[in-house]
């Protein structure tokens, strides 16, 4: 049997495994397997293991692990801090990085990106400025996803004039650039701007993945413009290859619910490939109470309740 410190190399590549496909069950088994071979303190296979527990959102575990290890490196910290803001728990994933602050740890290209996620979720536009600073400061003013962080940073913080102000001066942009900055504008109601952006990416040779069609449908939905709306919705398949998912059909029956074209979004709903949830058919519901709907409102209800009181009665 091969000695416990020629095991790390192929360990740490397993645990690297776990990560990228966020596979919990594999994880604990190999964690297992380390305690088994007596490598589990091995400070690099222990560093992974956090890294790994924190890909797969088990933050109890990556905690308790991260606090056992002596060497705690940039990636380690970068590992939690992602992991809470991915969560949604933006106060605790500042927390870390302030932990990492007060540890004289090095930032990497990969650090302010997510800090500036987190105070984006938070609306800390001041905090967000000071981190700004920070990445002009450590030399990540050109990279890119500094830069698209930025722009999501102000935007969502209200800061649309200083967002395009970046936007403008980038030497380089990607689909995640034009997404974000259509994204913002929208989600202020300037839609005007996410339709020319739309177009500024098209001819840029920018694909429009389906973010970029999130917040177009999104700007058609808030500022009414049906026509648009159904535009989009038939260019993504047709000329982009994109194939609508729940975001973009939700983004279309609220569009037609709040114009009380709730027969359409019915059929909309009926024909389309993925399974609706809840969230889509309350979309539906609440719009044909809203216009007076009485026979399509039965219809959806039997549709999801009458279910839901069969599969009950089953049991």
């Amino acid at each position: 049997m091969a000695k416990p410190h020629k095991l790390v190399p192929f360990y740490a590549t397993l645990l690297d495994a776990c990560s990228s496909s966020k596979h919990l069950k594999n994880l604990k088994r190999i964690h297992a397997l380390t305690i088994t071979l007596g490598i589990s303190r091995n400070d690099f296979i222990r560093s992974k293991l956090v890294s790994s527990y924190a890909c797969c959102a088990q933050l109890h575990e990556a905690n308790i692990l991260f606090s056992f290890t002596i060497r705690q490196p940039t990636f380690l910290f970068n590992s939690l801090i992602r992991a809470y803001s991915s969560l949604n728990l933006f106060s605790q994933s500042l927390c870390i990085f302030r932990q990492m602050l007060l540890a004289r740890k090095p930032f990497d290209r990969h650090t302010l990106p997510v800090v500036l996620k987190s105070c984006a979720g938070l609306s800390a536009l001041r905090l967000g400025q000071q981190v700004h600073g920070a990445v002009l400061v450590n030399g990540f003013g050109l990279d890119l996803a500094n830069s698209n962080a930025l722009i999501n940073m102000y935007s969502k913080c209200g800061h649309l004039v200083y967002a395009r102000k970046l936007f403008d001066r980038m030497w380089q942009r990607n689909e995640i650039t034009f997404s974000t900055m259509m994204a913002g504008y929208g989600m202020h109601g300037k839609c005007g701007e996410v339709f020319e952006l739309f177009d500024k990416m098209v001819e840029a040779g920018e694909r429009p993945d389906g973010v970029t069609f999130t917040a177009v449908l999104s700007a058609c939905s808030h500022g009414g413009f049906i026509d648009k709306g159904r535009e989009y919705l038939k260019m993504m398949e047709v000329r982009f290859g994109v194939k609508p998912g729940l975001h973009h059909y939700t983004c279309m029956v609220d569009m037609l619910g709040r114009v009380g074209q709730v027969e359409e979004a019915e059929k909309l709903i009926l024909r389309m490939e993925v399974k609706p949830d809840e969230a889509l058919w309350g979309a539906l519901l609440g719009a044909c109470k809203t216009h007076g709907k009485l026979e399509v409102t039965e219809r959806v209800e039997e549709r999801v309740y009458g279910r839901e009181l069969s599969f009950a009665s089953s049991v």
